[in-house]
C-alpha cells in the first residue's frame, strides 16, 4: 500500500470542480468519477507553510508553532536575528523544522520510506528524498519570485511533476508528498480565474496522469491511495491596507517586513498572505500579554484598525482559553473554550453570524460554522488565539482587501490567510471511496496513516476517513 498526496498550491473547490466539468483536466475527472470529490476546510492563517502542517503533522499550525507565515518572537529564545521575527518567505524558510514543537511528529519521521516537493516541512525527511532543493534550484526559484515572473513558475511545477512522478517510478516509496504552487503564485498575480490559472491546473492533471500510468503498468494502481489537496483558496483584491505604515501614523515604533533590524520598537506588525495579520504590542516583555491592558496604546491601536475598512475580524486573545471577536458593523462576541469544548455568546452583536453556541465538540463547531462565511472559524479561532507565538492583536481581512500595500515583487489581484470561505474551503479529491468522512485538512495526516497500517500517534486534532 502507499499513499500519494498531491497538493495544487491555491485551488478552490469550485475553481476545481468547474475545469474538471469543463472537460480539461480528463485525468482528475477519472479520479473523480472512480472516487469522490468532497470540500474540507483549511486552517487559520490560510497560508502557505502553516497549512502544510495540518498534511505533514496532523495538527493545526498555531500551537505547532507556526502561527503565520511572518511571527515575532517575543521570547527571543527562537527567531533571535534579524530584529527577533521570522519570515518564511526566503532563506528564514530552512528554519520550519527547528521552529516546530519537537514532540509532535511529522509523517516523514513515522514513514521512513517517503519522498517530498516543496513540503516546507521536511523534518525526518533524508535530503536524498527531497526534490527541488539544492544551491541551483532554490537560486532558480527565488529569481523566479523576486523578478515576478509568473509564468516561470509553470516551468518550476513542470519539473517538480516530472521529478515526482519519475521518483516514484524508480524508488516506489510508501507515501509522497508533493506541492504545485503555479496556481497559487498565477493567481495572485492575475487573478484566480485568470487562463494562467487553468494552465497551472492542467500542470497538476498531467502530473497524476502520468503517476496513475505508472502504477497501472506496474500493477500497483490497486494499492495506491492517491489524493489531490490544497491548502487554502483565494479570494480578488482590489485595495491594500498598508498596516505597518497605519500603526506607525500613531507615533508608534513599528517593525515589519522586510525592515526588521530596529534595534528598539513597540509594535510588530507581521502579515501573512496578506490577509491576515498579528500585531505584537508591548515587545519589551518577554512573556505574552493578555487583553486587556492599561496601556493607553493598546485600545488606540485596536480602535484604529476596527475602523478600518479592511478589517473585517479583530481577535483580542484574554488568555490561553478566552478571546473576543470584534466587527466593525456586527459587534462583539466573546469565546471561551476548555475540556475541548468551545462556547461562543454573542455580547454587543454577532460577528460570526453563527448565534449563541455552547460546549461544542470539534465535530460540533464544525457542523455551526460550515454554512456561515466563516467555515470551522471556532476551533480555528481557538486553536490560534490560545497559541503561545500568536500577536495580541489577530485580524483577518475583508473582502476586496489585503494588508501588505509594497514591497510584493507582484502587485497581488487576489490573496488568501483570512477566515473566509473562499480561503477556508479547499478540494480533496480521492481515487476511490473512503468509509469516514472528510472535514478538515487535519484529516488527512491520520487517514495516510492509517491507509498504511502505521498507528496513529496520540495527540492530533485531524481524524482518519479511511
Amino acid at each position: 500500500m502507499s499513499v500519494v498526496v498531491i497538493v495544487a498550491d491555491g485551488a478552490r473547490p469550485d475553481t476545481l470542480s468547474s475545469a474538471i466539468d469543463g472537460g480539461s483536466l480528463p485525468a482528475l475527472y477519472r479520479l473523480r468519477e472512480e472516487g469522490a470529490f468532497h470540500t474540507i476546510t483549511s486552517a487559520f492563517p490560510s497560508v502557505t507553510g502553516p497549512a502544510y502542517a495540518p498534511f505533514l503533522m496532523g495538527r493545526y499550525p498555531g500551537p505547532v508553532g507556526l502561527p503565520g507565515l511572518r511571527w515575532y518572537d517575543r521570547a527571543r529564545m527562537t527567531a533571535r536575528f534579524p530584529g527577533n521575527s521570522r519570515s518564511y518567505v526566503g532563506p528564514e524558510m530552512r528554519f520550519v523544522d527547528r521552529d516546530l514543537d519537537p514532540a509532535a511528529p511529522t509523517i516523514f519521521e513515522l514513514v521512513p520510506d517517503s519522498i517530498a516537493a516543496l513540503n516546507v516541512i521536511s523534518r525526518g525527511l533524508s535530503k536524498r528524498d527531497r526534490i527541488g532543493r539544492g544551491v541551483r534550484f532554490v537560486a532558480r526559484t527565488a529569481r523566479t519570485h523576486f523578478s515576478g515572473n509568473v509564468r516561470g513558475w509553470l516551468s518550476i511545477d513542470r519539473y517538480i511533476g516530472a521529478e515526482v512522478a519519475a521518483q516514484i517510478r524508480e524508488k516506489k516509496p510508501d507515501f509522497v508528498f508533493a506541492a504545485l504552487t503555479g496556481i497559487d503564485k498565477t493567481s495572485h498575480a492575475a487573478g484566480h480565474e485568470a487562463s494562467v490559472v487553468r494552465d497551472a491546473l492542467r500542470i497538476v492533471d498531467n502530473t497524476v496522469a502520468e503517476i496513475r500510468h505508472d502504477a497501472e503498468r506496474d500493477g500497483r494502481w490497486d494499492a495506491m491511495h492517491l489524493w489531490l489537496v490544497s491548502d487554502h483558496g483565494h479570494s480578488p483584491v482590489r485595495q491594500h491596507e498598508d498596516l505597518a505604515r497605519l500603526v506607525h501614523g500613531l507615533g508608534v515604533r513599528t517593525i515589519a517586513h522586510p525592515w526588521v533590524y530596529r534595534t528598539s520598537a513597540d509594535v510588530a506588525v507581521m502579515v501573512s498572505g496578506n490577509a491576515m495579520a498579528h500585531i505584537y504590542l508591548d515587545l519589551e516583555q518577554r512573556e505574552r500579554p493578555w487583553w486587556p491592558s492599561r496601556d493607553p496604546q493598546w485600545k488606540a491601536i485596536a480602535e484604529l484598525l476596527l475602523s478600518r475598512s479592511s478589517v473585517d475580524l479583530m481577535i483580542l486573545p484574554r488568555s490561553p482559553s478566552e478571546c473576543e471577536i470584534h466587527s466593525r458593523v456586527r459587534g462583539q462576541a466573546r469565546m471561551t473554550w476548555e475540556n475541548e469544548t468551545i462556547s461562543y455568546e454573542p455580547m454587543t452583536g454577532d460577528p460570526l453570524g453563527i448565534e449563541a453556541q455552547r460546549a461544542l465538540d470539534a465535530d460540533e463547531a464544525y457542523e455551526a460554522c460550515i454554512a456561515s462565511d466563516y467555515p470551522d472559524g471556532l476551533v480555528q479561532i481557538a486553536h490560534l488565539s490560545g497559541a503561545a507565538r500568536s500577536g495580541e492583536i489577530i485580524l483577518s481581512a475583508a473582502r476586496d482587501w489585503d494588508f501588505r500595500a509594497r514591497y510584493e515583487p507582484i502587485p497581488h489581484v487576489s490573496s488568501h490567510g483570512a477566515l473566509h470561505r473562499e480561503h477556508m474551503l479547499v478540494p480533496l479529491l480521492v481515487n476511490r471511496p473512503v468509509p469516514g468522512l472528510p472535514r478538515r485538512t487535519v484529516d488527512v495526516m491520520p487517514s495516510a496513516l492509517r491507509a498504511l497500517g502505521i498507528t496513529i500517534p496520540h495527540g492530533l486534532d485531524g481524524e482518519a476517513f479511511t
